[in-house]
């Protein structure tokens, strides 16, 4: 990672009495890059922030456990996205009577001043119920959004933020301070340069937009295709019997509850049939313990090290179907890996559940023992895909914590994949499911330039999968990262899109 902040050896008195005699150093950290053309992040606004601006806390006794308005907190605002992120830790619903409208709307670039300090995202559509919480300001900017939000989300606006705001308290506050933070200005064709990198960045945003598009289809097209197609029974749900329980020798499970034997009867009543997840082929092997007294000796790293083991974790996977981010590690002890047509899925914890499937040939990858390798005996890459895609249904109709044992959320074993059933999709259904996750489409650079480049991307984002977008997300964010980087050395950039 590139170091944009300069920590001195030593200091002066001079400093020090300029400083109010604070001893912290962090106060005595600077901002120092090549490119002395800068602007800070109160320039880019149309005003300045007022209190209007900024959320507003309603406290707790305004939470209930079903509402059409939310609260939004500032754990919707994350590292790895550009968008809000939608769950049940970062949506609280409310009672409408102390809902506050703020007219959020699509457009609108949102940055938090609590906990996770300096984290921004893009509203990609208008939310009416919504209202933002005290440590979340709306920013007016005025112009070049885009370009100020690529430089928001890379490291050389998170290298400012970590030493304007220390890391020390238990919850960081960081007021207004990230309005000071200085956003480089490129000295060489300017006007070119701020399109390129709003260019990339507004690319970087549609491909994010349209990989839960899809994800929302994938779960749409699944439930649309089992209750289409249903014999003529009747769901009747009645109380747990003695024998039931003696099956399944379970009292710690939500296997006995109307929406887990609702759930199962829509997929066993489906007219084309059923398989349990085993009988089908599938099987789990848990992924290597990385425990120290496990592997006894590791070296980790961020970035790639020739020899060393690429890991995906599930709390690195989306819930969209994605790896957020890798890492890796070098052991002189084998760990287990990963190929071709493995599907990974969390086993418990923040990331139980959460599913990804290799569709390309990999070499010295691995995962963690929460990490499950489930393998598809019968070699069929397109089942695999669906299998993913319908685990991902399941996650979220509640069945993967209705089947999982234990406390801290539970843990869903290979030992319990037999509960697991799954619909015999016909072939044609099944691969309109799968083409929304893997399309296997190549991405055309050739001719591309400032004026096509947006209108040529999305036609490639409407064919291609959310793994191919995926893929395409990371390569224009690698080549963002230099873009920024060249910006802030003070080097002309070129405008190229060969790379992506």
């Amino acid at each position: 990672m590139k170091k944009y902040i300069d920590v001195p050896q030593y200091t002066t008195l001079n400093n020090i009495q300029e400083n109010s005699f604070t001893f912290s150093a962090t106060q005595y950290k600077t901002f120092n890059i090549k490119n002395k053309n800068k602007l800070k992040v109160k320039d880019f606004l149309s005003r300045d922030l007022i209190r209007k601006d900024l959320g507003i806390e309603i406290g707790s006794e305004s939470y209930v456990d079903h509402s059409d308005y939310y609260f939004m907190k500032t754990a919707a605002l994350q590292e790895d996205s550009n968008l809000i992120d939608i769950n049940k830790e970062s949506m609280q619903p409310i009672i409408p009577k102390n809902f506050v409208k703020m007219e959020l709307k699509k457009g609108d670039v949102l940055i938090s001043k609590d906990s996770n300090v300096g984290e921004i995202a893009i509203l990609e559509k208008d939310y009416p119920n919504i209202m933002l919480c005290g440590g979340i300001y709306r920013l007016p900017i005025k112009e070049h959004k885009y370009y100020l939000l690529a430089f928001m989300k890379n490291d050389i606006f998170r290298q400012q933020i970590d030493f304007l705001v220390p890391r020390g308290s238990t919850i960081r506050h960081g007021k207004t301070k990230f309005l000071e933070c200085f956003i480089p200005i490129p000295n060489y064709n300017k006007e070119e340069t701020i399109k390129y990198v709003e260019l990339l960045m507004q690319a970087i945003i549609d491909k994010e937009i349209i990989i839960r598009e899809k994800h929302k289809k994938i779960l749409e097209e699944i439930e649309k295709e089992l209750k289409n197609n249903q014999l003529d029974n009747t769901f009747k749900y009645e109380s747990p019997k003695i024998n039931n329980i003696i099956k399944h020798q379970r009292l710690d499970t939500s296997l006995y509850s109307k929406e887990f034997e609702y759930n199962n009867f829509i997929v066993k009543n489906y007219k084309y049939g059923y398989v349990s997840l085993t009988d089908r082929g599938y099987r789990g092997i848990r992924g290597t313990s990385l425990e120290n007294n496990f592997i006894k000796s590791r070296i980790d790293s961020d970035e790639y090290i020739e020899g060393f083991y690429e890991l995906i974790i599930p709390t690195n996977i989306s819930e969209f179907g994605y790896v957020k981010k890798s890492s890796y590690i070098g052991t002189p002890v084998e760990l287990k890996t990963i190929k071709k047509g493995d599907i990974i899925f969390g086993g418990e914890g923040f990331g139980k559940g959460r599913t990804f499937v290799v569709c390309e040939d990999v070499k010295n990858i691995a995962t963690n023992y929460h990490g499950i390798r489930i393998i598809n005996a019968n070699n069929d890459i397109i089942d695999s895909i669906f299998i993913r895609c319908f685990l991902a249904y399941w996650r979220e109709k509640g069945m993967i914590d209705r089947i999982g044992v234990g406390g801290s959320g539970g843990h869903c074993a290979p030992s319990y994949f037999h509960l697991i059933v799954t619909p015999k999709f016909p072939d044609n259904e099944k691969n309109n499911i799968v083409k929304l996750y893997y399309n296997n489409i190549k991405y055309n650079s050739d001719d591309l330039n400032l004026s096509n480049f947006l209108e040529n991307d999305h036609k490639y984002n409407l064919n291609a999968g959310i793994y191919e977008l995926d893929r395409s997300i990371k390569k224009m964010k690698k080549q963002l990262n230099k873009v920024i980087e060249k910006i802030a050395n003070d080097e002309e950039v070129l405008i190229d899109f060969k790379e992506l």
